[in-house]
């Protein structure tokens, strides 16, 4: 549905902090993306030697960009910006490493003016990898 050169034109994130490489499926509530890890990217070099795994944390980030193309397609926020707000009940299950594609989900479960709160999945071959609810608010 998206590509990355796409992805750009909706979010401000840029190599190497952007983390979506494709939009596969979006609907103003629900939106699902995936990036494909090559062992290249910049956090493997020191997460870990000899054992790369995908910080948790940028496993939350990437759920999160794809939240904001998701809200920052949507007309009233197109040019805008999504920061975070929150991130509650974050649970990390599998380990992320390189080879992996990362498929991430996002259902807003809640809207309000410019502040939204999303629960985002991501997997791994089916498996959850991270989960967590992720607040954020759009802004100029």
């Amino acid at each position: 549905m998206l590509n990355k050169e796409q992805i750009m034109e909706i979010i401000p994130h840029r190599p190497p902090m952007l983390l979506v490489d494709e939009v596969t499926e979006m609907d103003a509530e629900h939106a699902v993306g995936t990036l494909h890890l090559t062992g290249d990217e910049f956090f493997f070099q020191g997460h870990f030697p000899g054992r790369p795994i995908m910080p948790a944390v940028f496993q939350l980030e990437a759920l999160a960009q794809v939240g904001a193309v998701l809200l920052l397609s949507l007309p009233e926020f197109q040019g805008k910006t999504a920061v975070y707000t929150g991130i509650d009940k974050a649970k990390f299950r599998n380990m992320v490493s390189p080879g992996d594609t990362l498929q991430m989900e996002i259902q807003v479960v809640k809207r309000r003016g410019t502040m939204a709160v999303a629960q985002g999945i991501a997997t791994v071959n089916g498996k959850k990898a991270a989960e967590a609810e992720i607040k954020c608010a759009v802004v100029d």
